[in-house]
């Protein structure tokens, strides 16, 4: 696979469809990898699209080139990759799908950038524009590995044992069975990279301000918090079976958009849409992005 090198990182990525075709950025999620995107590629692939598909950086082949760099990612950082990489392969317009943490990101992008990025597609988790609130106790009860991951002893235990930590997320997260082992098995490579833990540990207390974002991504934070709606065409699709971030969680998320905005629901699916249904996020990411061209 390709590898795109910045001041810090060597970013690897997979790059398929029509050379010259709408420029469309797939970033995937926490605890996930670049494959999540392979079975709704494959449906798309005789469509004029040129994918572009990073691993983040923590993940699997991408790797830190010095021992110096702060193993930062908060969202702000995430997205400042996003555009080294594209500004790497020359592309100046571009649209972005991103699930979980990938759908932060896509968010900072449209803030960050709103001249480059044409429209987004988030999958899973809503955005974070105007900051982050203190969950009500039901929504923290969910996210009890986030604070888990806040202590010294989580930490230390996650590390020990990283693609068990993982699976219980997967186990959770959506219906029973909705996996196979060799999936999981070759994802869980990916949590083998030895920055994964200190930029999962940061992702998770950054945004709860238990520790500082990346100082070169401050800008972009602020911006964030200050946005209060996108008028960018944007979609939101959600598994109506999420078992982290419930399909409630979403129903007022249009007030945050001005533009064409639509709330897609897939029955019988949980926080993996993708990779549960890549039949349907297909489909709606077909319609979706051709209104673009």
């Amino acid at each position: 696979m390709p590898q795109l090198r910045t001041e810090d990182l060597e970013i690897t990525f997979m790059e398929t469809g029509t050379q010259h075709g709408k420029a469309v950025l797939l970033l995937h999620g926490w605890p996930d990898d670049a494959s999540t995107w392979e079975a709704v590629i494959e449906r798309l692939k005789d469509r004029k699209f040129r994918f572009v598909i990073p691993y983040l950086r923590g993940f699997g082949p991408s790797r830190f080139r010095n021992d110096h760099a702060p193993r930062t990612a908060n969202g702000g950082i995430l997205a400042m990759d996003a555009i080294a990489l594209m500004n790497g392969l020359g592309i100046e317009r571009f649209s972005v799908v991103g699930h979980d943490w990938g759908s932060h990101v896509a968010e900072c992008l449209a803030i960050g950038w709103p001249d480059r990025v044409e429209r987004i597609a988030l999958l899973s988790s809503t955005p974070r524009m105007g900051g982050l609130r203190t969950p009500p106790f039901k929504q923290a009860q969910l996210y009890w590995y986030q604070w888990f991951m806040a202590t010294k002893r989580g930490a230390e235990a996650i590390d020990k044992d990283r693609a068990g930590y993982a699976r219980l997320q997967w186990e959770n997260w959506a219906p029973e069975g909705w996996f196979d082992e060799a999936t999981f098995g070759k994802v869980s490579k990916s949590f083998d990279n030895p920055d994964w833990l200190g930029v999962t540990l940061h992702s998770y207390r950054v945004r709860w301000e238990e520790v500082e974002p990346d100082p070169r991504s401050v800008w972009l934070e602020k911006q964030v918090k200050a946005t209060k709606s996108l008028s960018l065409p944007a979609i939101f699709v959600h598994g109506m079976e999420d078992g982290v971030t419930p399909v409630a969680t979403s129903e007022d998320l249009y007030k945050k958009f001005t533009g064409p905005f639509e709330r897609i629901l897939l029955q019988n699916v949980g926080h993996f849409p993708q990779r549960e249904d890549p039949e349907a996020v297909a489909r709606e990411l077909s319609v979706f992005l051709e209104a673009g061209l």
